[in-house]
């Protein structure tokens, strides 16, 4: 399932990369704007995103399609070792293939120096500026993802929550880092694009980010930790993670 769920987050990220930035693209000329067609990206990349997250696999599997936040649920102690260590496997399969499907299926347009398979690159102002913004927004995604998904009244709208932050860090944070926040999506793109530079970056700040935010949130709640790792949590679901909502439930794995 998390291989499938980040496939076709790549899948749709490299689609629309390609639609908006090609040069071939009719779209890419009657949207000249850069921040216009940044904003149809994190549209189309939020939406996806809450699709993936609400379908019957992202509510089985927790939605996660991104390593940094299954380790962090491990460090909260919601995920065990192996289940962790496979799902980053997973994460990472899937996205090198979504974005192998997509060259596939458009006949190699990603693949063109305006689209560069969507790699996520450091923007102008450089390395350390581009580690502060992911960060930065890791942060705030996964505060977002522990505070809302353990709030009674708001855990329902989590999802949606996170499909628009992605929406509005695609708009605006991209001339920054390329906004990652997920050290999958970044080594899918880099596997094709044969483009290395500073993937450092996109595995450490997004993990620390989401880690710190973890921290602040177990502080906040004086050590109590959250209910569960899924992003949308539902009870007709089997859930393999310590689920704090359904603990009479058996583990999968057991």
């Amino acid at each position: 399932m998390e291989v499938a769920e980040m496939g076709l987050y790549m899948f749709v990220t490299c689609f629309f990369a390609t639609l908006l930035q090609h040069p071939a693209s009719p779209i890419r000329h009657i949207i000249p704007s850069g921040i216009l067609r940044r904003a149809f990206m994190g549209a189309a990349v939020g939406a996806t995103v809450i699709a993936i997250v609400m379908t019957p696999w992202g509510r089985q599997s927790g939605g996660h399609f991104n390593p940094a936040i299954t380790f962090t649920f491990y460090r909260l102690g919601k995920v065990e070792f192996w289940d962790a260590l496979f799902y980053g496997t997973a994460q990472f399969f899937g996205a090198t293939s979504g974005v192998a499907i997509a060259t596939y299926i458009l006949r190699g347009a990603p693949g063109h120096e305006s689209v560069r398979y969507a790699v996520t690159l450091p923007g102008r102002y450089g390395n350390g500026v581009a580690f502060v913004a992911e960060l930065a927004i890791s942060f705030s995604l996964m505060a977002t993802v522990l505070f809302a998904s353990n709030h009674e009244n708001l855990a329902r709208y989590t999802p949606y929550f996170v499909g628009a932050l992605y929406a509005i860090y695609t708009t605006f944070e991209t001339p920054l880092s390329g906004m990652s926040m997920n050290p999958a999506r970044t080594f899918g793109s880099a596997f094709h694009a044969s483009y290395w530079h500073a993937l450092w970056l996109y595995f450490i700040a997004p993990t620390l980010g989401m880690l710190v935010a973890a921290e602040a949130f177990l502080r906040a709640r004086s050590g109590v930790g959250p209910y569960c790792a899924k992003l949308y949590h539902a009870n007709d679901k089997r859930c393999i993670f310590h689920c704090g909502y359904c603990p009479q439930e058996p583990r999968i794995s057991e």
